[in-house]
């Protein structure tokens, strides 16, 4: 399986959904989340303040506390519009390294991706598969 790293590119909220925009090679191309979704990670991006833990927070909490690391994200299948993604975790335990991969919401995984500043990627068929946009 051939892996495309892709690029954040911007993020378009209206009242009824949320626009991630993402770069892979010389083509964008988007993945549409709720709102409330797309609210948390701009949140995220600008650094915001918030009065209580969010659900990628409290995964990060949760990784710490394990010692679990964000090695990556793969967005790896489309069917119709929707997307889906592969979060890899890694934990050592002891002189052992564990890898678990785990099926996770593109935009769940992408503002875990950008929270931890770890690669996202694509596979070259959803890259193909993907409708193109307009910057």
């Amino acid at each position: 399986m051939e892996l495309i790293p892709v690029k954040f590119k911007k993020i378009m909220q209206s009242k009824s959904y949320t626009c991630i925009i993402l770069g892979a090679e010389s083509k964008l191309f988007a993945i549409y989340t709720d709102p409330i979704v797309g609210r948390t990670l701009q949140i995220n991006l600008m650094n915001e303040p918030h009065p209580r833990p969010y659900t990628h927070d409290l995964m990060n909490f949760i990784f710490e506390g394990l010692d679990v690391r964000v090695k990556q994200v793969v967005i790896n299948d489309i069917e119709d519009t929707t997307y889906f993604s592969r979060i890899f975790l890694e934990q050592q335990i002891g002189e052992r390294k564990r890898i678990l991969e785990i099926d996770c919401r593109p935009s769940d995984s992408i503002t875990l991706a950008l929270n931890k500043n770890v690669p996202v990627y694509c596979t070259k068929e959803v890259l193909e598969k993907a409708v193109p946009v307009e910057e």
